[in-house]
């Protein structure tokens, strides 16, 4: 399974510290519902045996609704879970040793912050790259923003889908348009609201608005 650009349009990475009240497995599904085309688990302080069930729950929601399902950094469970792949950063697995264990027909996901690594994450067999931090953002705080001119270089450079990651929402999404990305990767712009739902709605409206017509998706 490999990834569409209309798969990157509205991409949610999970975090737990959002939920309330609620279950991820339950929060999942109701982003699926409306419209979040990829998803990719990433759980901090969960020991092995918890995380690995987790990530059989999420997938069992992902395959129902037929979306791309990725795990952040831990290649291990990727596999024992059958999940489509796998999501790295510079200070992870590097991609080269990712896509050697993972095989050719898994997804490999590497995050990037200049052209640099993005075209060698491109030789390396990624399939598509998260480019940032776009925004300022509080999911990750060692996280250096990007300018709008190495987006659109990073973009590009390579012949696969790229996303923008860190900060990005509803009030700033718009200044995205023109910059080459294929959509957004989000956590907090639909974990942190108190309807979920209508989030995800929006966001995925105003996503198919920004780079819809210029990647024709």
């Amino acid at each position: 399974m490999k990834v569409d650009r209309k798969d990157m349009l509205l991409y949610l990475v999970t975090d737990r510290t959002w939920l309330k009240d609620k279950t991820l497995p339950e929060v999942v599904e109701s982003v699926l519902k409306n419209n979040a085309t990829f998803i990719q688990l990433r759980e901090k302080n969960l020991d092995y045996k918890r995380f690995k069930k987790l990530a059989i729950e999420i997938k069992k929601i992902t395959d129902k609704y037929q979306v791309p399902f990725v795990i952040n950094d831990n290649i291990e469970i990727a596999m024992e879970v059958d999940a489509d792949g796998v999501h790295v950063g510079q200070s992870d697995l590097i991609a080269t040793k990712a896509r050697e264990i993972l095989g050719e027909d898994k997804i490999l996901g590497v995050s990037v912050s200049n052209v640099k690594q993005a075209i060698e994450a491109e030789r390396a067999g990624a399939d598509y790259l998260g480019a940032g931090s776009v925004f300022t953002t509080t999911s990750k705080l060692d996280a250096n923003n990007v300018d709008m001119e190495e987006i659109k270089k990073i973009t590009k450079a390579v012949n696969i889908p790229v996303l923008g990651i860190g900060g990005i929402n509803e009030k700033n999404i718009h200044l995205l348009k023109d910059s080459g990305l294929d959509g957004i990767a989000v956590i907090s712009a639909i974990l942190a609201q108190e309807d979920i739902e209508e989030a995800t709605r929006k966001l995925y409206k105003l996503s198919k608005e920004v780079f819809g017509e210029s990647r024709n998706i």
